[in-house]
């Protein structure tokens, strides 16, 4: 994967993907993954944002998405977007609130190109934290408790 940035947080080592002025990606890469030099002035922004936003969790991101999807995805995606910092939605609510079904809801969360920024993390089962980026344990859950703690949440 080419990457123009990878970021050190406190969860590990975010890669970075955009296109001229556009952030296309964000992966979750392992915590032994080298941090890498932005390559382009708009990596440098999405650093940085990213970077305000780890330090208070208020913080508001401007930075022009590409969110290449299926029309539910990008519903599901635009639904993630209007949840507030410090609330979560269930996987169900939202389906309800789509016309949809918490599993579509759950796929749509997995598939989200750009975590942290587009907040699959704020949608919850309904009994517990649920998935995260298709994974149901491990280390990517632990990415969703981390920012759901730091944003007041747990």
């Amino acid at each position: 994967m080419d990457y123009q940035a990878k970021l050190k947080v406190p969860f590990g080592v975010l890669g970075i993907r955009c296109t001229g002025d556009t952030l296309t990606g964000i992966d979750f890469l392992p915590a032994s993954e080298k941090p890498q030099r932005v390559t382009s002035a708009f990596a440098q922004t999405v650093c940085e944002q990213l970077l305000r936003y780890l330090a208070n969790p208020d913080v508001q991101f401007s930075v022009p998405l590409k969110l290449n999807g299926t029309p539910h995805q990008q519903k599901v995606w635009q639904a993630m977007l209007d949840i507030p910092r410090g609330q979560t939605r269930s996987y169900g609510e939202l389906a309800t609130e789509l016309k949809s079904c918490a599993q579509a809801v759950g796929q749509a969360c997995g598939a989200n190109p750009i975590p942290v920024i587009v907040p699959c993390h704020r949608i919850v089962g309904k009994g517990g934290l649920g998935g995260f980026a298709h994974h149901t344990s491990g280390a990517h859950l632990d990415i969703k408790r981390w920012l759901l703690v730091h944003e007041g949440v747990l």
